[in-house]
């Protein structure tokens, strides 16, 4: 009996000893919680990519974070320029030595959530709330919502100077290019992007979509049978190529023609608003685009919506503060002061609704737009087939070959497995 006493007592201690370390140890793994609670003793190192004409407004983001958060944690952000159009195909080169936060289009989330590269947001039904419909379904998979709505305007438009056009004049391409003409002015389109070409081909009837697959794609943009068919939109983009008052320029070249005074017209977005406006002032005019010529009738021009989102990355050695940054980078005040210093439209309801923001020509006319826009989603395929289609007809079709042979291979491109 006295062997089996210490045996139990010997037993009670060990257990007791096994108890206290287990109770004091836990929470040491990396669960966010710990993480916070340490982050007051430890340094908090987050990387931060934005485009390049954000850098401004990204530092004094994150300026007023650090001010909100001190004593909390001793923060190291960095911030680097990324684009928002590469970002996908650069972070997946390495999610692990990735950003912890990154802008990014909405066009590349089912990829990033593919990849694993982005977790299921939490507290999702509140920043769902807070948000336009059309960012939180670009900001989701299925009813998941992966990524937080920053912007509601990744779409473009016609913005026109009022010295050379009248309400009246921008209805339609043919006026805007014939006063273009006539003043020996241009007017500008990025017939090099396939996310402008597609204003063309949008209200034909003919389609172009992602596959059930959510990689591949479908298109009909060679249609033969139509009541508007491939060939015809092909004839009207090689009549407006042949057009004195048109220049195929990208996004950078036709602000530089803004600026310089050779282009008075021209398709872009929000993002060159505030540089317009300094270069047109008050003669800044926006507009829903314009109708063009096609099989002699007049067809709305389309074009391809969309949003920015921030992510936070699923490999983060700081996840609880990435989230909180991201949170705070995409929250209504910060969201007003981008629209004050980007002229960027907010995806934020309350932001969005500011008399400043319906006040802005920009603005409202990607919302005239939006009757004629379609939430972009299409599979990778998509952009240099048609590129190479589009600056071929840009060019006047040089070769003289067949309109009917080039749609065919475009389509092709564009669906090929």
């Amino acid at each position: 009996m006295i062997y089996s006493k210490k045996k139990y007592k010997i037993l009670f201690i060990v257990f007791s000893c096994i108890l206290f370390c287990t109770l004091s140890c836990t929470g040491c793994g990396n669960d966010g919680t710990d993480e916070e609670r340490q982050s007051a003793s430890n340094t908090v190192a987050l990387t931060v990519w934005g485009a390049e004409e954000d850098q401004e407004l990204l530092s004094r983001i994150i300026d007023d974070f650090k001010k909100a958060h001190s004593g909390e944690a001793n923060f190291q952000i960095t911030i680097a320029v990324q684009g928002e159009s590469e970002c996908k195909d650069v972070l997946l080169g390495g999610l692990e030595a990735g950003a912890d936060i990154f802008t990014f289009a909405d066009d590349q989330l089912n990829a990033l959530v593919a990849a694993g590269a982005l977790d299921p947001v939490e507290g999702a039904q509140r920043i769902q709330s807070e948000n336009l419909d059309t960012a939180v379904e670009a900001a989701s998979v299925g009813n998941t919502l992966y990524a937080y709505p920053l912007t509601a305007d990744n779409g473009y438009f016609l913005y026109y100077n009022k010295k050379y056009f009248k309400d009246g004049d921008i209805e339609t391409l043919d006026k805007i290019l014939k006063i273009s003409r006539e003043t020996g002015k241009k007017f500008a389109m990025d017939w090099s992007s396939a996310w402008y070409v597609y204003s063309f081909f949008g209200n034909t009837g003919m389609e172009v979509k992602l596959s059930s697959d959510g990689i591949t794609n479908e298109c009909s943009w060679n249609d033969k049978k139509g009541d508007v068919k491939g060939v015809d939109v092909a004839r009207a983009m090689l009549e407006i190529g042949r057009s004195a008052g048109f220049t195929n320029r990208t996004d950078a070249e036709f602000l530089a023609g803004v600026k310089d005074g050779s282009v008075i017209a021209g398709v872009s977005g929000v993002w060159n608003a505030v540089e317009i406006e300094k270069a047109w002032g008050k003669d800044t005019g926006a507009s829903k685009l314009p109708t063009y010529t096609c099989k002699n009738r007049q067809i709305q021009m389309a074009s391809f919506s969309g949003c920015k989102l921030i992510g936070v990355n699923a490999y983060s050695k700081s996840p609880k503060w990435a989230k909180r940054l991201a949170e705070w980078i995409t929250n209504e005040q910060n969201q007003k002061l981008r629209f004050e210093m980007r002229g960027q439209g907010p995806s934020n309801k309350k932001a969005a609704a500011s008399s400043e923001v319906q006040a802005a020509p920009a603005i409202s006319a990607l919302l005239q737009q939006s009757e004629f826009a379609q939430l972009q989603r299409v599979g990778g395929k998509f952009w240099d087939p048609v590129a190479a289609f589009a600056q071929n007809m840009a060019a006047g079709n040089p070769t003289g070959e067949d309109l009917q042979k080039q749609l065919d291979k475009m389509v092709k491109g564009i669906t090929i497995r």
